[in-house]
């Protein structure tokens, strides 16, 4: 006989609870889940003997609880069969990160894009290919989200505005579907939200509670943290900070505009700016711009110029949000001093009020597959919010 509603409801958010512990505050037996959750240790055990069978808890040690009583296993989430599946597509690749329920990378691809044109055909063979590799892992799939440099429709699935990829409707979407030969359940989010939550589980931005994370690509977006949650605004199109003009007033953007500041400091200014071509992807041609820089005094004040750019527009960002943190991924982190040094003293000099914090800038840890594992834990998502229980 099936469940009512509201009792498989109520076990959905129970078994979500215990992954949400064993994930984000790590392995404790039975008798400390029931502490951290609340739920009643009869119910913990129901819980997790479900989760066993399914293979998403194992036993770590034994290990006593108290000062009395029979020692009690230590649980932790298994690695390895139930996987989050993200991608992103963007200018000049498209990639893909598999992430157990462990918060292990089981799988990772990147592949560049000679033509912007190619990208959505360049997504959809990137997802049959982990597609492919999963069947052979024997890992299963419980969800897919796919990272875009662009504004996101309230559906989670409709691209509406991507200045950069000349792509709107869910195509990217319907294609990744068709991989996993699924219908609607694979969702579509901003790159920078994406590379925000990745920073902050597995990178740069971890013990931060207020951060904003900068995409470094040939488009800049921002994503910003607060007190471990994302903030997306009325509509999830908070941070599109890449088309505030607050760039140089004469650059032309992809947008079609002049002076916005992703035309200053995204990936195709720098090239300008240090007078050197474009390679595979934007850590491969930051890493050949840094080098460059300590040969070539051109290139470094190149460099420069596009950093003077980066702190000026981060004092009017840090002036609105305040944030604690700031993480500049993608090309940025390469660049290291060379772009932190002028970003700081501009950032210091163009400070409205001397009581203002100075937010600390920090280089992103992930490189070039931030957005893609950001949007597998967008896809693992649903397991710890109460929408899917892996025992059902």
């Amino acid at each position: 006989m099936a469940e009512p509603a509201g009792a498989e409801s109520l076990r959905r958010r129970n078994a979500a609870a215990v992954l949400r512990s064993l994930r984000y505050d790590g392995p404790a037996s039975r008798a400390e889940i029931a502490a951290r959750t609340g739920l009643a240790k009869a119910t913990v055990g129901t819980i997790v003997a479900g989760l066993e069978q399914v293979g998403a808890v194992a036993d770590l040690a034994q290990v006593r609880s108290g000062e009395r009583g029979r020692p009690g296993q230590r649980l932790t989430l298994a690695g390895g069969r139930q996987v989050g599946i993200g991608l992103e597509a963007n200018v000049e690749y498209v990639a893909a990160v598999v992430l157990d329920l462990a918060g292990e990378v089981r799988h990772r691809v990147t592949r560049p894009v000679r033509d912007v044109a190619q990208v959505q055909r360049a997504l959809a063979g990137v997802a049959r290919e982990v597609a492919k590799w999963a069947r052979s892992a024997g890992a299963v799939p419980i969800g897919a989200a796919v990272a875009v440099p662009g504004l996101i429709a309230e559906d989670d699935r409709t691209v509406a505005w991507t200045p950069n990829l000349k792509i709107t409707g869910t195509g990217m979407a319907d294609a990744v579907d068709a991989a996993f030969g699924w219908t609607d359940r694979v969702r579509v989010s901003n790159d920078a939200d994406c590379g925000a939550l990745a920073e902050l589980h597995h990178g740069a931005g971890r013990g931060s509670a207020h951060m904003l994370y900068l995409t470094g690509t040939v488009g800049i977006g921002a994503g910003l943290v607060d007190e471990g949650r994302l903030v997306r605004g009325a509509r999830g199109f908070a941070g599109e900070v890449g088309h505030l003009p607050i760039g140089e007033a004469d650059a032309p953007c992809g947008c079609g505009r002049t002076g916005c500041w992703e035309a200053s400091v995204g990936l195709h200014a720098l090239l300008a700016a240090v007078g050197m071509d474009e390679l595979s992807t934007p850590d491969e041609t930051a890493v050949a711009v840094s080098r460059a820089a300590s040969e070539d005094p051109r290139v470094r004040a190149g460099v420069t110029h596009v950093g003077r750019w980066l702190g000026r527009g981060l004092a009017v960002v840090t002036g609105v949000l305040d944030p604690e943190v700031i993480v500049l991924g993608g090309y940025f982190a390469p660049l290291g001093d060379l772009i932190l040094g002028p970003a700081g003293a501009e950032l210091d000099a163009t400070l409205a009020a001397r009581v203002q914090a100075r937010p600390e800038l920090r280089l992103g840890a992930l490189g070039t597959e931030s957005a893609a594992l950001g949007a597998a834990e967008r896809a693992l998502g649903e397991v710890y919010a109460d929408g899917l229980d892996l025992a059902g």
